[in-house]
């Protein structure tokens, strides 16, 4: 098994890639902030279950799809994505009318307390690795 299956470090991957992917989001939130009509944005964040799997299904899934008048409809509409295609890889809802800088800001600052979290207990579970290995 490859380190990179674990699901420990997969999930902790993701959510630091979720914290990024919110970064850009928020800093977008924060630079339209006297631009007109805009709406800020926000991610959903990913669900993981007891053993790290992404419950959400944002990373990496497709929505289901209604291809034949005989297969059942999707109950509650589809997610879509963003306007970028998808290519963040997470879902996104809107946050309002109007920017309020005070609370983009706190995000910012949250946002980069929990990257900061999940990066440590990412190196640090290296790190366990690399010892039980015997490499340290």
């Amino acid at each position: 098994m490859a380190i990179n299956d674990l699901p420990i470090l997969s999930a902790l991957r993701t959510k630091m890639q979720w914290h990024q992917e919110r970064q850009r989001v928020l800093a977008e939130n924060v630079s339209n902030a006297n631009t007109p009509n805009f709406r800020p944005t926000d991610l959903v964040e990913p669900k993981f279950d007891n053993k790290g799997a992404n419950v959400g299904g944002a990373m990496g899934s497709l929505a289901m799809m209604r291809t034949s008048a005989t297969h059942m409809s999707v109950s509650g509409g589809g997610q879509s994505f963003r306007g970028d295609g998808g290519k963040s890889g997470f879902l996104t809802k809107p946050a309002g009318n109007s920017v309020n800088l005070e609370d983009q800001m706190l995000k910012v600052s949250a946002n980069q307390m929990d990257y900061a979290a999940a990066t440590s207990l990412y190196t640090r579970s290296l790190g366990l690795l690399k010892t039980a290995i015997g490499r340290r």
